[in-house]
């Protein structure tokens, strides 16, 4: 089980580099205004969103659940578990809205301005500042 736990600390790294870089990669897309630089940034978010962002999800939740699955038992009574899985849903959510806004870009009908996209750079941030708290404290 350590395994398991050890490739799931991994790959929620992996996901929130990406969480927090893709968003950051809509501020710099939205700034620009050259066709070079558009294309460019097209790529560079569809291949950070399929091959590092969406994998890394993937396996951060197969094998969190394995985790869950394995010991429910033990979990069962862990209430600071089940907030931190609440906050998992939100940040899926937020995974899989970045997927809309990567199509809105590839389809060059962004809206919004890059400060939208500082800002919405910023939930990550909160969700994980929550799930260590909850995690290494066990607040409840």
């Amino acid at each position: 089980m350590l395994w398991i736990k050890a490739f799931h600390i991994i790959s929620i790294i992996t996901w929130f580099a990406a969480l927090f870089y893709l968003p950051r990669l809509f501020v710099y897309h939205a700034m620009s205004q050259d066709k070079v630089s558009l294309e460019r940034f097209k790529v560079m978010e569809r291949k950070l969103y399929r091959g590092i962002m969406t994998p890394s999800m993937i396996l951060a939740v197969v094998l969190g659940t394995w985790m869950v699955v394995d010991g429910w038992e033990i979990y069962q009574t862990q209430y600071w578990l089940h907030a931190k899985l609440v906050l998992v849903v939100p940040l899926i959510a937020y995974h899989f809205y970045c997927g809309h806004l990567l199509q809105i870009f590839k389809q060059d009908k962004n809206t919004r301005s890059d400060v939208f996209y500082r800002w919405f750079n910023e939930f990550p941030v909160l969700i994980l500042i929550a799930i260590v708290v909850l995690v290494v404290v066990k607040p409840f």
